[in-house]
């Protein structure tokens, strides 16, 4: 049976194979650096046209609104480049050739759940510095990148689950902002009435990154909380990709 290095050893080469082919892939692994510029250059501008055009000053939600984004399209954007490849090899029959390979089950869902998370964490140190609007200090954005990590995996198996092919994940992408609305509608919301937004595991990223910028002692509590919760959804999406796919 193959540990998970030699999954990565075997896998990972197939996997960046098959990125650098796919043009639609290759944007997605860098779009994080081109919005953390965009959002360092342009968005600036366009917030004070805004800003002057309703007359309701708009640039103090600028820095909190965006910056959660950034930090939530990382993981949804690795998660999109996964869910895809994994949709391409569902479209080619290779997730049952598996059952008939040295890898084992257990083996090949390790290696694509902690990819996009690896991935994810790395893009975001990367990407957080460049926007020029997040103000942490290196461990505190590590802890943030690895809170909002899990949304990758989570992403990459709801749209392996949700599409049958490539161009219906394609048209899924299209509407899976929508899982966005609800931390920033927890933004402007007291805290004992967000609760119920938890539910949402894309709440629990934006109240981890919020505490965190603002220093406070409740961050421990979102980010504990927060990677409880996203991997108890984690092991259910899991589950059901072990039966319906493998």
């Amino acid at each position: 049976m193959m540990n998970l290095v030699q999954v990565f050893q075997s896998l990972g080469p197939v996997d960046a194979r098959n990125v650098r082919r796919d043009a639609l892939l290759r944007w997605l692994v860098l779009a994080p650096v081109a919005l953390a510029l965009a959002v360092r250059w342009v968005m600036p501008g366009l917030i004070t046209a805004v800003t002057n055009l309703i007359q309701f000053d708009i640039q103090p939600y600028f820095a909190p609104i965006m910056g959660f984004c950034l930090i939530i399209l990382v993981p949804y954007l690795a998660g999109m480049v996964i869910g895809f490849l994994l949709l391409d090899q569902k479209d080619d029959g290779t997730l049952l050739a598996l059952r008939v390979t040295p890898l084992s089950i257990e083996s090949y869902l390790a290696y694509r759940l902690s990819l996009p998370m690896l991935v994810s964490v790395l893009m975001t140190l990367v990407a957080a510095p460049l926007s020029g609007i997040i103000q942490l200090s290196w461990w505190r954005l590590l802890l943030v990148a690895v809170g909002a990590a899990p949304v990758a995996p989570l992403f990459a198996l709801l749209l392996t689950a949700a599409a049958q092919n490539k161009v219906q994940g394609l048209a899924l992408t299209k509407t899976a902002g929508v899982f966005m609305l609800p931390p920033i509608l927890a933004y402007f919301i007291a805290a004992p009435w967000q609760i119920g937004l938890g539910v949402f595991p894309t709440y629990w990223p934006g109240q981890i990154f919020w505490t965190a910028q603002a220093g406070q002692s409740a961050f421990w509590f979102y980010w504990a909380a927060g990677m409880v919760y996203q991997g108890f959804v984690l092991w259910l999406l899991a589950r059901w990709f072990k039966s319906r796919s493998l």
